[in-house]
């Protein structure tokens, strides 16, 4: 059993116009940047993507909202992106904001098979507009459908051939429930490791719910935020 392709041109082949995808990252942490850019060069329009954030003005999935790709973003912190402040401005692409946990819990729910779930993050706000609504032991809760994608982009540290994947710190954070809940799962390393390299006890995705795996390039260490203390 070999999940490896040559590169992410050829791992994207079956990404269809109007796909979900489900993109990995947290920040400039975890992003599945060689995806993204292959997404860019093959011009897949009309996407669904579900991502903590909408990358930077000149990186991650800001490079798919420059080409005008993405028609809709599922996110819950879009702050440092003005092209996505613009085109949701103008009408240009939709958004549906959800809490970070909430964003998190869907895409876990429905890798697990669980349709919706409860909670009450977000009562009371116009997160619960249109939500169903119940009462829990004196508290009130409204309810959130899983989340699922076609297609799910997913970077880790380091994998092997059979797909089994281990995360590096803050890249953990959004990988792993994605890569459970998405029909097809392509992940993207900083390196392939030969089979029996990775503890079992260490990996964090297990092979089974990946369909495709190749080594990324270039990767860009980026800070989406620098703050330096003024010299004295």
């Amino acid at each position: 059993m070999d999940k490896r392709v040559a590169n992410a041109d050829v791992a994207i082949e079956k990404l269809f116009d109007g796909a979900v995808i489900l993109s990995g990252g947290f920040g400039t942490c975890g992003v599945p940047e060689n995806l993204i850019a292959a997404v860019r060069r093959k011009g897949t329009k009309n996407l669904t993507v579900a991502s903590n954030n909408a990358g930077t003005m000149d990186a991650g999935l800001g490079l798919l909202l420059q080409t005008h790709q993405i028609k809709k973003m599922i996110a819950s912190y879009v702050g440092e992106n003005k092209l996505f402040e613009q085109q949701v401005l103008s009408g240009e692409i939709e958004v549906e904001l959800n809490p970070q946990g909430t964003l998190a819990e869907r895409m876990r729910a429905a890798g697990a098979g669980i349709p919706a779930f409860y909670t009450p993050t977000g009562v009371g706000t116009m997160i619960a507009e249109g939500k169903e609504e119940r009462e829990f032991n004196g508290r009130k809760f409204i309810l959130e459908r899983g989340l699922r994608g076609d297609f799910a982009f997913i970077k880790a540290w380091k994998g092997d051939r059979w797909g089994n994947l281990v995360y590096r710190k803050t890249a953990r954070n959004f990988n792993p429930v994605m890569a459970t809940a998405a029909d097809y799962v392509i992940a993207e390393v900083e390196e392939l490791v030969e089979l029996g390299t990775l503890p079992p006890e260490s990996v964090h995705t297990p092979g089974i719910f990946v369909n495709a795996i190749f080594q990324g390039v270039n990767y860009d260490k980026k800070i989406e935020k620098r703050t330096v203390r003024k010299r004295a």
